[in-house]
């Protein structure tokens, strides 16, 4: 299951991880953010001690999203060393996901 990143974990849980980092943004009255919903879920249980996969829901914590200039969800951030080292905006099959947190890890 994802982390659940919020205002107050962001920074210690996503930018100061020494780990690569995948942030969703998601919503829940979002049709296309349910479809990456399970697929990011699968992904924090395969990368376990590899990665840190996470979830910002943009109603609650729309500071988070607007930091990282998310205009269109889901957006899904990887972060490293608390830098965007890459970006996919709209629902993308897990296997693209997992290429991308490959490609950084």
């Amino acid at each position: 299951m994802a982390l659940e990143f919020t205002d107050d974990n962001f920074e210690s849980l996503a930018l100061q991880s020494d780990k690569v980092v995948l942030v969703d943004f998601w919503a829940e009255w979002c049709g296309p953010c349910r479809m990456v919903g399970p697929h990011v879920d699968a992904l924090a249980s395969e990368y376990e001690g590899k990665a840190v996969v996470g979830k910002v829901n943009v109603d609650l914590h729309g500071g988070i999203a607007a930091k990282f200039g998310v205009r269109n969800i889901p957006t899904i951030v990887f972060l490293k060393n608390g830098e965007v080292v890459d970006k996919v905006v709209g629902a993308v099959p897990k296997e693209q996901l997992a290429e991308k947190l490959d490609a950084n890890i």
